[in-house]
């Protein structure tokens, strides 16, 4: 499975890249740090074309979480699995999206800042400042 990622995050290059960025950023689980590495370690794009398109795919699947928890109901949303992103997203507000690009925690919390009904651009904007850092860490180990 491993060398069809890679044939195909080569094939298709940043679009590749972004496509596994977004999946990586919804509810489903993705590897998009392994494609930014791989990609950067074949030196086929710039540095900066694979930081913009891994960031803009993953803030687009943030956003997405992020709308999907504008239609929930409350029931949804009084699960136990979602009461820790509650819980940190009432009390810190939209900065606590800088925290979107971590495992397990991540997705919830944009899918409760939706729910919250937390502003689209404060969102955006937090969303994307932390993939954006995330993707220069992921980067600089190359």
């Amino acid at each position: 499975m491993a060398e069809h990622f890679q044939a195909w995050t080569i094939e298709y290059g940043l679009w590749g890249l972004f496509a596994s960025a977004f999946i990586s950023s919804t509810l489903m689980p993705g590897g998009s740090e392994l494609a930014l590495l791989y990609l950067a370690n074949e030196k086929l794009f710039s540095s900066q074309g694979l930081l913009i398109a891994a960031t803009i795919g993953n803030t687009l699947g943030g956003m997405t979480s992020w709308l999907i928890g504008r239609f929930l109901s409350s029931k949804t949303l009084n699960e136990k699995k979602y009461q820790g992103a509650l819980v940190r997203t009432q009390r810190w507000g939209a900065p606590v999206l800088l925290l979107s690009w971590l495992p397990v925690i991540g997705d919830p919390l944009c899918l409760i800042a939706g729910w919250l009904r937390l502003g689209f651009l404060k969102s955006l904007l937090f969303i994307g400042l932390g993939k954006f850092l995330r993707y220069v860490v992921v980067l600089s180990l190359v």
